[in-house]
């Protein structure tokens, strides 16, 4: 649920000044294999978007770098989102340009075949290509959110490590439910879900959040985990902690996942762009 700007372009500028955030994710801690390598997904990435006036929207920039087994992963997004108003709420429809690094380590692999024409090469490749996404967003706020979004549309190929991007799609949305009686405590229920048409994940997760300070909560990850969340904000500083408990037969394989969030708000206002004026004494 605070990812929104990492995987849908049309968050950008959805905040009240610069928003930045980090991600760090080591999945499946322990993980190995049979060599003895550490081949757990490892991604750490880093996000900024700004309301920009004159644009009528926002604009953003994503780095991430994404280690799966022997594959290494950077991408740099360029994103913009144009706002309205509609109903209650902001409606917004975004586009982003990415720029996907790949790095593929050869020499690790042990091929069944020695003269396996794939491997014969034991050096590291790389390869550069271009890609876009685009995405829907709609927030009514302290009330709700809903999103939707795909990236890799081309469906870029690689050539030169035998890879190509797969087209993903993304639904998100929450709400917020302030206890009755009890305005200090808020419910943040959300959902995740996310696929490839061939394969899918689905997260539901709910938050229960005291004076817009301090948040803990569970979630649970469709065959796969059930996460423990926790975090505080303070002075504009948000800081979150989550863990995976495995309830995948992997749970033999590994001691869960860890996932670390900080995110900072730079306010600024709203109007903050240069007016100009006529005196009549000079006309």
């Amino acid at each position: 649920m605070f990812q929104n700007m990492e995987i849908n372009p049309a968050y950008a500028g959805s905040g009240e000044g610069i928003n930045a955030t980090g991600f760090m994710r080591q999945q499946w801690i322990g993980f190995k294999d049979a060599e003895g390598n550490q081949v757990a997904p490892q991604t750490f990435w880093a996000t900024v978007d700004v309301p920009v006036k004159f644009l009528h929207g926002g604009a953003g920039l994503s780095i991430s770098q994404d280690k799966l087994g022997f594959f290494r992963t950077i991408v740099v997004k360029l994103d913009y989102a144009y706002h309205m108003d509609l109903g209650p709420g902001d409606f917004s429809a975004g586009i982003n340009l990415d720029m996907n690094n790949t790095r593929l380590d050869f020499s690790k692999f042990k091929p069944i075949e020695e003269d396996d024409p794939l491997l014969t090469d034991k050096s590291e490749k790389s390869d550069l290509v271009v890609d876009f996404g685009l995405g829907a967003y709609y927030r009514v706020p302290d009330k709700f959110y809903a999103g939707i979004s795909t990236d890799e549309v081309l469906q870029t190929q690689e050539h030169k490590i035998y890879y190509h991007l797969k087209r993903e799609y993304y639904l998100t949305g929450g709400y917020d439910y302030t206890i009755p009686g009890y305005p200090m405590y808020e419910i943040l229920p959300s959902m995740f879900f996310q696929t490839d048409m061939a394969a899918y994940q689905l997260d539901l997760d709910a938050l229960l959040m005291y004076n817009k300070k301090v948040w803990g909560g569970i979630g649970y990850r469709l065959q796969d985990a059930v996460s423990l969340l926790g975090g505080f904000n303070v002075k504009g500083l948000r800081i979150g902690l989550s863990y995976d408990i495995s309830t995948s037969a992997l749970s033999r394989y590994n001691n869960g996942s860890v996932e670390v969030m900080l995110n900072y708000c730079f306010k600024i206002k709203t109007d903050k762009f240069r007016r100009s004026y006529k005196n009549t004494r000079f006309l």
